[in-house]
């Protein structure tokens, strides 16, 4: 499938996203602040720059490991089955566990994904979303921190993709589809 023909109207600024990312960093460290060390999980692949940038500001001993699912493909709508790609490298049975999604829509790929570490029994688990769209929920999963809540609008950039393009975007951008007629 190739890409349609679309435009990109900024949504969130890149300064918007900095600010955001370290005042989440603070309000975890202050949460996990008796942690040993804390595992942060990453869903790859559209949270690996939100990853990057919350644990250079986390003031807290960490582990990164990634997991990566797929429940969109090529298309702007999720397809409601949720494929584990790549699993944790690391065990995470009774430590300290930060999930950090990108973007939390219907709920289907978080809930999957929080029920599978669940049966690995971490100590206590906890989600940072960088993006939340409650309109689109379908599935009752809420994250403890969440970086902006969005319209129902299909975004870009900041690590999120649309057909592998516009990871790169230092912004979140709202895609606009141009009719081709």
């Amino acid at each position: 499938m190739t890409a349609k023909n679309y435009v990109i109207d900024e949504l969130i600024s890149a300064k918007a996203i900095a600010a955001r990312v370290e005042a989440l960093a603070r309000e975890i460290s202050e949460f996990y602040s008796d942690t040993e060390k804390l595992v942060v999980v990453g869903l790859l692949r559209g949270s690996f720059i939100f990853i990057a940038d919350l644990v250079r500001e986390l003031d807290l001993p960490v582990e990164v490991d990634f997991l990566e699912v797929s429940s969109y493909g090529n298309s702007t709508e999720s397809s409601r089955e949720v494929r584990i790609l790549k699993d944790l490298r690391g065990e995470i049975e009774h430590r300290d566990v930060l999930l950090v999604e990108d973007i939390v829509d219907t709920g289907y790929t978080l809930s999957h994904v929080l029920d599978i570490l669940n049966t690995r029994h971490p100590k206590r688990i906890e989600v940072c979303a960088l993006l939340d769209k409650p309109s689109r929920r379908e599935v009752d999963v809420k994250a403890r921190w969440i970086g902006f809540e969005i319209p129902d609008k299909f975004v870009v950039g900041y690590g999120i993709d649309y057909a592998q393009r516009n990871r790169n975007l230092p912004h979140i951008g709202a895609v606009r589809f141009i009719d081709q007629d």
